[in-house]
């Protein structure tokens, strides 16, 4: 790996961590609401993709698809519904262990076939999140929980979705400028709840123009410079570094179930992804997914 593709690496996953940040801030700390920040992340990330391609002389025109917008879409609102209550730390656990699991159960569903060392990764990583919901003074809201649980079960689909497509960066900009009117549907049925403040604004669009439009775009490079199962084992940093960051920036605190929850769950998926490499079968969708 070079020292660019490293850099480049490095700002993306500070770049997804970031989102479940500036989410959780923006929901904790000002007026906005969740409807009228997923729109606004929704759009200013379309029109941060857009004037890239612009810069490179392309258009987004017939790239993406309606129904991976709408899995973007339910993806996005799901995501940003369940910060209403949940820790950036936690939810960004939840999230990427259900996007992880479920791209797992789709190559099974294929009949991919499992070690038995992924086998038990699998029944680890499932654990995890299974020992995160238990109830207790240091479990997340379950409302919540299952909300980031469907995020990430929306952004699986819409990474499976994206397998294969020869320019992932025009197809991203396509599904983002069609999942705009989704949300700005909903924020307009729920304009009667409608509130926002200056720092929720920022928060927004900075989630929407640069962790998610540049950050998915630094990640689209990085990713020429990274084998499959680096691209896979990289990602496993994100639920960490945003819980740090939360725990730093939010003042949240780092329960021990969720650390050992953590352990189980990116241990167990690391052992899945270890199997696969060394058996040489690719993770479904793997060299063409984006991060949340």
């Amino acid at each position: 790996m070079t020292a660019r593709t490293l850099l480049l690496t490095a700002l993306a996953m500070l770049a997804f961590a970031g989102n479940s940040l500036l989410c959780r801030l923006a929901l904790r700390e000002t007026e906005i609401d969740a409807a009228s920040f997923t729109s606004l992340r929704l759009a200013s990330g379309a029109m941060a993709l857009w004037l890239l391609l612009r810069l490179r002389s392309t258009r987004p025109d017939g790239a993406g698809s309606w129904l991976a917008a709408a899995a973007l879409f339910a993806y996005a609102l799901a995501f940003s519904l369940a910060y209403l209550s949940l820790d950036a730390g936690a939810g960004a656990l939840l999230l990427f262990g259900a996007v992880q699991l479920s791209m797992i159960a789709w190559g099974l569903y294929r009949g991919e076939r499992l070690a038995h060392g992924a086998w038990a990764g699998l029944l680890l990583a499932i654990g995890g999140v299974l020992a995160l919901l238990l109830p207790g003074a240091s479990a997340p809201p379950l409302g919540g929980a299952l909300l980031m649980l469907l995020a990430g079960l929306a952004w699986g689909v819409y990474s499976l979705l994206g397998r294969g497509i020869a320019d992932p960066l025009a197809a991203t900009a396509g599904n983002f400028l069609r999942a705009t009117p989704m949300a700005l549907l909903v924020s307009a049925l729920l304009l009667g709840r409608a509130s926002w403040d200056p720092p929720g604004l920022i928060y927004a669009l900075l989630s929407g123009a640069i962790t998610s439009g540049v950050g998915y775009a630094i990640w689209y490079t990085a990713l020429r410079g990274l084998q499959s199962f680096q691209a896979a084992s990289v990602q496993l940093s994100v639920p960490i570094l945003a819980a740090l960051a939360g725990s730093l920036l939010l003042d949240e605190a780092l329960s021990l179930r969720l650390v050992l929850s953590a352990a189980a769950v990116l241990g167990g998926i690391a052992l899945v992804l270890s199997a696969r490499q060394l058996a040489g079968v690719p993770r479904p969708g793997q060299a063409r997914r984006s991060g949340p």
